[in-house]
């Protein structure tokens, strides 16, 4: 078994704590970093993950490339977050990449590259405290508790993600929809399609608009990667598409 961790946030993280301003007065403020601490806080937090697992054979650090093939589904995608990477964060992962397996697709973000890799390699557990992992059939572990993601309950969370929407990725779901509302939702109308598309249409959007937001919200899995090409296969669903027991359902369009 590995552990598949998302190294980004614990990099970056580590990066910014490693930084110091240096005031010169007028218009002069210089940052400086200090690589020892950051990169020596970054093993650290490596080393007590692969602890608290008995000391996993292996571990796999993901990162993020630095294009993302969802700006090209809405350029607004993470548009918030525009702010500059830590001092010293493309040095630690230079450096780690020296002692460790890391693992970089193009195009792609560190919690996509994990989603194609556990599917690809069943039985390892995903670290990362991002909720969008719960999408993944497997084990996670979000820093706080391990659990199982079964394959039908990945699903689930994917349609209530392209419902509710993610602000923290910049882009919205049904207005007035929440986790919780839509959870409910999905309760009393069924895991389906169906029930996504006439919630959008509910409030004057298109079926367009859902599919944007599946395909923003999908976390790839390994049928969701073309390797041959290196980039995603757009998601799409049939319009009986609902969720089933299964690795995965029988009613998703052939997107091959």
């Amino acid at each position: 078994m590995e552990l598949l961790i998302d190294a980004d946030y614990i990099v970056y993280k580590n990066c910014a704590a490693a930084e110091t301003e240096l005031d010169f007065g007028e218009d002069v403020i210089l940052v400086t970093s200090n690589f020892s601490d950051a990169y020596n806080a970054t093993t650290k937090e490596l080393t007590k993950l692969k602890d608290e697992f008995g000391g996993f054979p292996d571990i796999k650090l993901f990162f993020s490339d630095t294009k993302n093939f969802r700006k090209k589904i809405t350029p607004s995608y993470k548009g918030h977050r525009n702010r500059k990477k830590p001092c010293g964060y493309k040095r630690v992962i230079n450096r780690l990449k020296t002692e460790f397996e890391v693992i970089i697709m193009p195009e792609l973000e560190a919690d996509d590259a994990m989603g194609i890799y556990a599917t690809q390699y069943p039985g390892n557990t995903i670290v990362s405290p991002d909720k969008d992992m719960k999408q993944i059939p497997g084990t996670l572990y979000n820093l706080d508790e391990k659990f199982t993601i079964t394959p039908d309950g990945g699903r689930a969370w994917h349609l209530i993600q392209c419902l509710s929407g993610d602000q923290t990725d910049g882009y919205g779901g049904v207005p007035g929809i929440g986790v919780k509302r839509a959870e409910t939702l999905f309760n009393k109308e069924g895991y389906s399609w169906r029930t996504v598309v006439k919630a959008f249409k509910d409030k004057d959007l298109k079926e367009h608009d859902a599919i944007t937001n599946a395909r923003l919200a999908r976390i790839l899995t390994v049928d969701d990667y073309d390797f041959k090409k290196q980039r995603p296969i757009p998601w799409t669903p049939s319009p009986d598409y609902e969720v089933d027991y299964g690795a995965r359902s029988k009613n998703e369009v052939n997107r091959g």
